[in-house]
């Protein structure tokens, strides 16, 4: 349990997009990084660019890079939010606010609106995939909508605001960009910052390391050379980019190599306490417990787990802040169970029905509490 790593919501990602903002007068109601304020006050940047390299946690570049351009240019180690997964922090970069007031908070969500689970990210049907085509509302605009980033930014200053994403990607910026791999993302930043107009954000987001370190792993050769390469390939950018720039690289949450999975399946007596099938992630576990089984299932379950999950309630899991702080999203409520289980192991468990087989099992992944997926990197380089 020595590993475990809790939220800083003073000091995590949460906290360098408040900074960008501040920069472009946009106050979100959070405390900024002191050390990143201090760099964008030294210069008048026509340039800010955020890059976030999905997965690339600082325990995930260090032993691979050591001594290069990354590791030159980092000035901090922050906390991801939680949970430490994707839905959750990057959706804390995009509107800057932490879940507990965006209502995103892991990969699948339970909407009573429609009577199902939802992917977030992919607005899917969690376990069947349905594309929800023909329902009456649509509550990704109507439900969970936040008024992104790049709108703030235009709103409150002069800057013009892109984004460059992959393909798949929603728009979240009217001006757009799409790049389905490093080299279009980094070409596409240099073009923008190469334009004499004026004042400019631009957020570039890769899916990578994160879709290679789930296939092989933290320690694997393939990610090895992703990184090597990405590090490679943006030194190269930062070098050709005007003296007005200022490039901020991070990440939204880290990685831990998985040792044992589980299926919820395997467990009936879980099961039996259960009144719906359990949501979020396999290494966050949300629970619906039957009012009258509450006793039995904290036992169970903690005779199965107490080494590899916490379990905590939903009243302690809200009471510790550890979906942040502010506003709370009307949501929040329905969203979250009786209980929730999260991993401080090398452990995951299966979400799955006997309708349909959970997500794919992963060499390595995020969302529980461990010092792997809590810590990321803050790289700076000014010009």
């Amino acid at each position: 349990m020595n590993n475990i790593v809790y939220p800083d919501y003073n000091h995590c990602i949460l906290n360098t997009i408040t900074s960008i903002l501040k920069y472009f007068n946009v106050d979100n109601g959070h405390s900024s990084l002191k050390n990143l304020d201090d760099i964008l006050n030294k210069k008048d940047y026509k340039n800010v660019i955020l890059i976030i390299l999905d997965g690339m946690g600082k325990n995930v570049y260090k032993p691979i890079t050591n001594s290069g351009f990354f590791a030159k240019n980092d000035i901090d180690c922050l906390t991801s939010v939680y949970p430490s997964t994707t839905t959750a922090a990057l959706t804390t970069y995009y509107a800057g606010k932490p879940p507990y007031e965006t209502g995103w908070i892991a990969w699948s969500q339970y909407f009573k609106e429609y009577g199902r689970a939802l992917d977030m990210l992919s607005h899917t049907e969690s376990y069947k995939k349905d594309s929800l085509a023909g329902a009456k509302i649509d509550v990704f605009q109507d439900v969970v909508k936040y008024t992104p980033i790049f709108e703030q930014i235009e709103n409150s200053s002069s800057a013009k605001a892109y984004e460059v994403t992959p393909s798949y990607s929603d728009k979240r910026s009217k001006r757009s960009m799409r790049a389905d791999n490093i080299d279009d993302m980094l070409e596409s930043i240099q073009m923008l910052c190469n334009n004499s107009d004026t004042k400019k954000f631009i957020m570039g987001y890769s899916d990578e390391p994160d879709h290679t370190l789930h296939l092989y792993g933290t320690d694997s050769e393939e990610v090895d050379t992703m990184i090597k390469s990405f590090e490679e390939k943006i030194n190269k950018m930062c070098d050709k980019l005007p003296d007005d720039s200022i490039v901020i690289i991070s990440a939204d949450h880290g990685h831990k190599n998985i040792e044992k999975v589980y299926s919820i399946l395997d467990f009936p007596e879980l099961l039996e306490c259960m009144y719906m099938p359990a949501s979020f992630e396999a290494r966050l576990l949300n629970f619906f417990i039957k009012e009258n089984m509450k006793d039995q299932f904290v036992e169970r379950f903690n005779s199965i787990f107490k080494d590899e999950f916490i379990l905590m309630s939903k009243e302690d899991f809200l009471n510790n802040n550890l979906l942040g702080y502010g506003n709370k999203h009307p949501k929040i409520d329905d969203f979250i169970g009786n209980y929730l289980a999260i991993s401080t192991s090398s452990s995951m468990i299966r979400l799955e029905t006997y309708l349909a087989e959970g997500k794919k099992i992963r060499k390595s992944t995020h969302c529980g509490m461990s010092k792997e997926e809590m810590e990321v990197p803050l790289i700076v380089y000014a010009k």
